[in-house]
C-alpha cells in the first residue's frame, strides 16, 4: 500500500524531531554548494550558532584560517559527492573562535534520478578523547626523554626471549654500545662466561616472569671486555589482559660502592685487629707482671727452702710462702675464666658478713699496715644467692683498687645494708637485695674515667701493673648471679664500689640446703691408678700426690701409650688423662677407653673450663691446677664404693 501524503508527513516530522533532539552530534544538512539548510539542537550547542544566526552561511566558517586557505571544505564537498562519503577528524572553530576537534562524515544527497541536490554532516566533538591523547602522548614523549637523557642507569627493554629492543644513554655510557650495536642481540652478551654457563641470563627472565620481578647483583662485562659489578632489576611487562609482552631491564654501576665498601670492610677489619693487638698487649703484659711477681715469690722461696733444707733447716714457711704464691696465680687464672664467662658459678646461701669477718686477715695483711679497714654490718643480715669463693675474690679484688687509690694511707669501709627496689633501677629488677659497700678515700675519679672503669683491659695503674680485668670481672660475676656491680665516684671524693646481690628467698634457700654435696666416701684400700699426661712435671707430681695417699701408679706420657698399657694388662683400678695431649685428648682416649673397657673409672684433668664440642661432659673432673685433697675427693667420687 502506498503511504498517504499526511503518513509521510507525520513519518518526516518524527525524524525531525529525533533529530533536532540530538545534543552530542551537529547533524545539519547542507544545499549543493555548502550553504547550511537546517541545525539541530547538537550542532547549536558545541558550534555555538543559533539556526536564524547559521541557516543559508557557508559551512566553511567552520573551518580553521588554514583548512579555508588550503581549499579543505571544497575538498570535501567534493570527495563526497564523487567517492559517496568524506570522513575525517581535525580542528574545527566554534562561534566564539575557540578551537575543538571534531570527528566529521560528510554524505551526498541525492533525488529520485541521482541528481546530487545537496549533504548531510554529522560533527562530534571529539575534543576531550583529543586532549587525553595528547596528554598520553605528551607524558610518554616525556617519559622516553626521561629514560634517554638517564646516564646514571642502563635502562632498556627486552622482548620475550630477552633481545635488547631499546636502548638509553645511561646503557651507552654503562656497557659501551651504541644501539645499531645491541638492539635485536640477546641481553646474555652483557653476562660473564661464567654466569652465561649456569644459564644465569635465562634463570633471570623466568624469576621475573614467574615472580613479577628479578633482582640480583653480580659481575657483568662490558663492549670492550672490562668488568663491572652491576645492581640489575629485571620487572615483567604484561598487557591489560596479562599478557607477556616483554621485560624492563634496569643495571646500575655499583663498582665504585662495592669497591668502598670492602675498603671500609677491610678498614675496620684493620681497625679490630689493631684494637685487638692493643687489648692483648694490654692483657699479656698486665698477666705477665702478675705471673712474674707470683713466679718470683714461688722460685724465691723454693730455692731458699731447698739450701736450707740440705743445711738440715726448718723450711715449712717457705713452702707456705710458695703454695701460696701459686693459689694466687690459680686465682689469678680463675679471673680471667670468669672475664670470659667459661667459669661455671657455684650459687649458694652466703653470709655476707661472717664471709668479710672470715677475710679479715686475709685483707689485712694484702693492704699493709698504712691503710685501716673498718666494717659496719646490721645485727641481722639475709643470706644472698652467691658464689662464696668469686665473691672472696671480688671483695679482695675491690679492696686492692681502694688501697691503690689511696697512697698516702687512709681507712677503706666495708658495710652492708638490705636494700628493696620497688621498680627497676640501675638495671636492677625490683625485688630485695643486699648491698655491699667498699668505700675508699682516696682521689676519686672523674666522670670519664668512671665510665670506663669497667671496661675491659681498661687500667689507670700504668702498664704491665695490672690486667685491666678486676672490675669487668666483677661486674661480669655480679650479672651471672642475677647482681649488679655499682661504681660511685666524683673527684676528691673517693670511690664507693657497691655489690648489689639478691637475697635468698626461702624456697630457694630450702633447694640450696638440700642440694648440698654429700661428702664422698673414703678410699679404704689402696689403688692402682694408670696416669697419663704429655708434660713430664706434672705427671711427676700426680704420681707424688699418688703415692703420698698411698695409691700405686703406672705412668704414660702419651694416649698411643697408655692404650699399649691397658691391652698388655692387667686393668688398673682407675684411669686418670690429661685433656690437652698432641695426636689424642685426654677425651678421645676416654672414649676410646671406654669402648675397649667399659668398666673402668676415667677422670678427665684439664685447665679449661670448657671442652670444645661437649666432650667429656660425662666424665669426672680435676680442675688443674688441682691439690691433693681435690685429688683425693675425685678419687674417693669414683672409686670410694668399689668394695661396697
Amino acid at each position: 500500500m502506498t503511504p498517504t501524503s499526511s503518513e509521510m508527513s507525520s513519518t518526516s516530522d518524527r525524524y525531525r524531531l529525533l533529530v533536532d533532539n540530538i545534543t552530542d552530534y551537529a547533524v545539519y544538512l547542507l544545499d549543493a554548494h555548502g550553504h547550511v539548510s537546517s541545525w539541530n539542537a547538537g550542532a547549536n550547542r558545541f558550534k555555538g550558532y543559533t539556526e536564524d544566526e547559521i541557516l543559508g552561511e557557508h559551512f566553511s566558517r567552520f573551518y580553521t584560517e588554514e583548512d579555508r586557505a588550503a581549499g579543505l571544505p571544497a575538498r570535501a564537498l567534493v570527495t563526497a559527492a564523487t567517492e559517496g562519503r568524506f570522513e575525517a577528524e581535525g580542528w574545527r572553530v566554534r562561534k566564539n573562535g575557540e578551537r575543538f576537534w571534531a570527528h566529521v562524515v560528510i554524505d551526498p544527497i541525492r533525488d529520485a534520478r541521482g541528481a546530487l541536490i545537496g549533504f548531510a554532516k554529522i560533527t562530534r566533538d571529539l575534543s576531550e578523547r583529543k586532549m587525553a591523547e595528547e596528554s598520553l602522548k605528551r607524558s610518554e614523549e616525556q617519559f622516553r626523554l626521561l629514560v634517554q637523557s638517564v646516564t646514571d642507569y642502563a635502562i632498556y627493554m627486552l622482548d620475550q626471549k630477552g633481545n635488547v629492543s631499546s636502548w638509553n644513554a645511561g646503557a651507552r655510557r654503562i656497557k659501551g654500545y651504541e644501539p645499531h650495536e645491541i638492539i635485536g642481540k640477546n641481553f646474555s652478551e652483557f653476562y660473564t662466561p661464567e654466569d652465561r654457563a649456569d644459564d644465569l641470563p635465562r634463570k633471570g627472565l623466568e624469576v621475573a616472569e614467574k615472580e613479577g620481578r628479578f633482582e640480583r647483583e653480580g659481575w657483568r662485562v662490558r663492549k670492550d671486555g672490562t668488568r663491572f659489578w652491576a645492581n640489575v632489576i629485571i620487572d615483567a611487562i604484561r598487557s591489560e589482559e596479562g599478557t607477556l609482552l616483554g621485560f624492563a631491564k634496569v643495571t646500575r654501576d655499583v663498582t665504585e660502592k662495592r669497591e668502598a665498601q670492602l675498603a671500609l670492610d677491610r678498614a675496620q677489619l684493620e681497625l679490630f685487629q689493631a684494637q685487638k693487638m692493643e687489648a692483648l698487649g694490654l692483657l699479656t703484659g698486665g698477666v705477665a707482671h702478675d705471673f712474674n711477681n707470683l713466679l718470683m715469690a714461688i722460685l724465691g722461696s723454693l730455692e731458699i727452702a731447698r739450701k736450707r733444707a740440705l743445711a738440715g733447716h726448718d723450711v715449712a714457711d717457705l713452702i707456705d710462702n710458695a703454695i701460696q704464691g701459686a693459689q694466687r696465680g690459680a686465682s689469678l687464672t680463675q679471673r680471667l675464666l670468669a672475664f670470659s664467662r667459661k667459669q661455671d658459678l657455684k650459687l649458694q646461701a652466703v653470709d655476707i658478713a661472717g664471709l668479710v669477718r672470715g677475710m679479715a686477715q686475709l685483707l689485712q695483711r694484702t693492704i699493709g699496715p698504712s691503710l685501716e679497714i673498718t666494717t659496719a654490718f646490721p645485727l641481722m643480715l639475709p643470706p644472698v644467692w652467691a658464689d662464696a669463693n668469686q665473691l672472696e675474690g671480688a671483695v679482695l679484688n675491690l679492696v686492692v683498687n681502694a688501697r691503690d687509690a689511696m697512697e698516702q694511707g687512709g681507712t677503706i669501709t666495708i658495710s652492708a645494708t638490705k636494700k628493696f627496689l620497688t621498680h627497676e633501677r640501675d638495671e636492677l629488677k625490683p625485688g630485695t637485695y643486699v648491698c655491699l659497700s667498699i668505700r675508699d678515700e682516696g682521689e676519686g675519679m672523674d666522670a670519664t674515667t668512671l665510665e670506663k672503669a669497667t671496661t675491659p683491659f681498661f687500667t689507670t695503674k700504668g702498664v704491665g701493673k695490672g690486667t685491666g680485668l678486676g672490675l669487668s670481672m666483677v661486674q661480669g660475676l655480679m650479672e651471672q648471679a642475677g647482681g649488679r656491680l655499682i661504681l660511685r665516684s666524683a673527684v676528691g671524693e673517693g670511690t664507693v664500689a657497691e655489690l648489689w646481690m639478691p637475697v635468698l628467698d626461702k624456697v630457694e634457700h630450702s633447694v640450696a640446703e638440700s642440694e648440698r654435696p654429700v661428702a664422698a666416701p673414703a678410699v679404704d684400700r689402696p689403688l692402682t691408678a694408670l696416669v697419663v699426661d704429655d708434660d713430664s712435671l706434672v705427671l711427676m707430681n700426680t704420681v707424688l700426690m699418688l703415692e703420698d695417699l698411698g695409691h700405686t701408679t703406672v705412668q704414660a706420657e702419651s694416649a698411643a701409650e697408655a692404650l699399649l698399657i691397658l691391652e698388655q694388662g692387667p686393668l688398673p683400678d682407675v684411669l686418670i688423662t690429661d685433656h690437652a695431649m698432641p695426636k689424642t685428648t685426654g677425651a678421645e682416649l676416654a672414649r676410646e677407653v671406654s669402648k675397649r673397657f667399659s668398666d673402668l673409672p676415667i677422670i678427665l684433668a684439664t685447665g679449661y673450663a670448657e671442652l670444645p664440642n661437649g666432650e667429656g661432659e660425662d666424665l669426672p673432673r680435676l680442675s688443674k691446677p688441682f691439690t691433693q685433697d681435690q685429688l683425693s675427693h675425685v678419687l674417693s667420687t669414683v672409686c670410694g664404693t668399689a668394695d661396697a
